[in-house]
């Protein structure tokens, strides 16, 4: 039995989303959006400093690391994008879509303030970010042209054939040692993307945490250049 779509007039407002952006570094104008999207308890401030790292792979690159809407609700400090507190299934997909219905019109305004489309947008996400992007960027109206996840997870693959919408080219990169979000997540979710015909590419990285360290940004690098994307 197919998923029941909601009506987009149905759809919660979306809760305006601010937080640092760079670049481009060669000239005024981008040719290409990085949308990041932070884990939990962190914010716009803990991915924005990776955005020097891509302007050198994409000069004409300019990243955006909005902070999620919500305080993080399992620490004193830093932001959200859902609550983590029930990690039962039906909890997890309804918060992610909440988010959804938040970054979806962020990513819109961006594009169309630096006039660029869809197939210009690259989004990235870590650990609770990496679950977001994942979840937001198979679902666009129109498909991104790549997206990064960094040790997070693939929330409800059993819907993601009915939902899915697009099928842009996906990067996973995870931790074999990771201990917040298993290296097993990695392999389901390459498993499910490859089953619904996703080209994808996951690498699990024998002896990293959670986290992301220069293996990482290089099998991104790698990544990019195969897409024609970066230099």
């Amino acid at each position: 039995m197919g998923v029941i779509r909601v009506d987009s007039a149905s759809r919660p407002q979306p809760r305006p989303l601010l937080g640092p952006a760079f670049g481009p570094t060669a000239g005024d104008r981008a040719e290409w959006l990085l949308v990041l999207l932070h884990g939990l308890g962190a914010d716009g401030a803990d991915l924005i400093g990776l955005a020097p790292y891509f302007g050198e792979m994409v000069p004409v690159l300019r990243v955006m690391a909005p902070d999620g809407p919500e305080p993080c609700d399992m620490a004193p400090f830093g932001r959200q994008w859902f609550s983590l507190q029930d990690r039962e299934g039906t909890a997890m997909y309804a918060g992610v879509e909440r988010a959804r219905a938040d970054i979806d019109p962020f990513i819109d305004r961006a594009l169309a303030d630096l006039g660029l489309g869809d197939e210009r947008l690259i989004l990235g996400g870590f650990s609770q970010g990496a679950m977001t992007a994942l979840h937001v960027g198979l679902r666009r109206a129109r498909s991104p042209a790549a997206i990064v996840a960094f040790s997070g997870a693939l929330i409800g693959r059993n819907r993601l054939e009915d939902e899915m919408t697009c099928h842009p080219p996906v990067l996973i990169v995870h931790g074999e040692a990771d201990e917040v979000v298993p290296a097993n997540a990695a392999v389901e979710a390459e498993r499910t993307l490859l089953a619904d015909g996703i080209d994808v590419m996951a690498h699990v990285l024998p002896g990293l945490g959670h986290g992301i360290d220069e293996r990482g940004l290089d099998l991104v690098h790698k990544f990019l250049q195969r897409l024609g994307i970066a230099r």
